[in-house]
């Protein structure tokens, strides 16, 4: 019998008091056991010699009746990373996770690297405690410029201008410019932030946190991530961030470009990434506790559940699997309720996406995160999440977690 039918049959036996949590509790277990990976895990390539030429596995793939050049992991094996950018030196700028993470990454890919970051810093020290060595592969950031032929710019979005008229004159031509975000090239006129014309300037956006970009690397596997050419001096700009792509821990790779790559970005997070999820928790949270319900059980029922069961099925199997292997209450509660849902978010999503378009959103980010007192107000707004009555709850619930006892 298939996993689905095994998780149907079993989830229809549950008592009819609790039906819709036991069930979608058991789906998650059961799911977990017989886990058929919607995506297959990027294995580490097997290991060749050093005069070995891989055969080329880049796909066009089809997604949702679009076609799409996809790159992967095997495209670039270690060998020939190593062949490609055997005349290079790394140059990362700032020690932040995303600095942190590709750096790793790329060390252990047997790359050239350097970090260029304030010395003496928080993040100096934390390169020197991950085996950096200053003098010898850790510098303060203009050394690092003059010595890198590839200066990748992971410095925050507020710190980039700033430290630009630094950077900038080491920008000699046939050196590469990388970034992770196209943020302070596609709001230069903000950011002031414009790149000569005689290099190379690129680049790749992991769809995810610097910690899980390194994670993954260490766990054989890769994350997603998104590639795009600004310019191309040296012609050969698309493949180097291709290999650069796979180099800095990346599993699979899709092209975009600079400015859809900052609009989608910014959007995916103050939407469903985190802004709207965190005003959706907390909406219905309170919702809940208005009502007489204790904050274990607003807790459980608003993020414990959707975090811990739903939502990793739902990215394993989609939306669709969901929605047929819920109870039939849940189904149809969900099924009525999305449509009020929809209509009541998308007009902001519309607007949301307006103001990143038109720079509004950028403009905020840069004055606010470029303000003198903007840790001290920072803190401010994170402490009040942090000490929200919710948010207090999800600590002791999740110290009651299994893997947590």
């Amino acid at each position: 019998m298939s996993a689905s039918r095994t998780i149907q049959s079993l989830a229809g036996r549950v008592a009819a008091p609790t039906s819709r949590l036991q069930a979608v509790r058991c789906y998650s277990a059961l799911a977990r056991a017989a886990r058929v990976s919607a995506t297959p895990a990027v294995a580490r390539p097997a290991t060749r010699s050093a005069t070995a030429v891989p055969a080329r596995t880049l796909k066009t793939l089809e997604f949702g009746g679009s076609k799409e050049t996809v790159w992967e992991r095997a495209d670039f094996p270690k060998e020939k990373l190593q062949q490609v950018f055997a005349k290079d030196t790394m140059a990362v700028l700032g020690y932040g996770p995303q600095g942190r993470g590709q750096s790793l990454n790329m060390r252990d890919n047997g790359l050239k690297v350097i970090i260029g970051t304030r010395k003496d810093g928080r993040s100096w020290k934390k390169a020197v405690e991950d085996g950096w060595v200053p003098g010898k592969d850790l510098f303060p950031i203009e050394e690092a410029c003059a010595q890198g032929t590839v200066i990748m710019n992971l410095l925050s979005d507020a710190a980039q201008g700033p430290l630009w008229p630094v950077v900038k004159k080491h920008l000699t031509p046939g050196k590469t410019l990388y970034f992770s975000h196209g943020f302070s090239v596609v709001y230069k006129d903000d950011t002031k932030i414009v790149p000569p014309k005689d290099i190379d300037v690129v680049l790749a956006a992991p769809k995810g946190s610097g910690f899980t970009v390194r994670r993954l690397f260490q766990d054989g596997k890769g994350i997603n991530s998104s590639i795009a050419v600004f310019q191309d001096a040296s012609g050969h700009a698309r493949e180097r961030i291709a290999a650069l792509g796979i180099a800095i821990g990346s599993g699979y790779l899709y092209e975009t470009t600079f400015p859809k790559e900052v609009y989608s970005d910014l959007v995916g997070e103050r939407g469903v990434l985190m802004g709207a999820i965190q005003g959706l928790f907390q909406a219905q949270y309170e919702v809940l506790r208005a009502h007489g319900h204790s904050p274990s059980e607003a807790f459980n029922e608003t993020v414990e559940e959707a975090t811990q069961s739903l939502y990793p099925l739902i990215g394993e199997k989609g939306m669709d699997w969901m929605y047929s292997n819920c109870s039939t209450t849940a189904q149809r509660g969900a099924l009525d309720w999305k449509k009020p849902f929809y209509q009541v978010s998308k007009p902001v999503f519309q607007k949301l996406y307006e103001e990143v378009l038109n720079g509004n959103e950028a403009r905020r980010s840069i004055t606010k995160n470029g303000a003198e007192n903007y840790r001290e107000e920072l803190e401010k707004e994170l402490a009040e999440i942090n000490n929200s009555e919710m948010w207090q709850a999800g600590k002791t619930v999740r110290s009651l977690r299994p893997e947590n006892q």
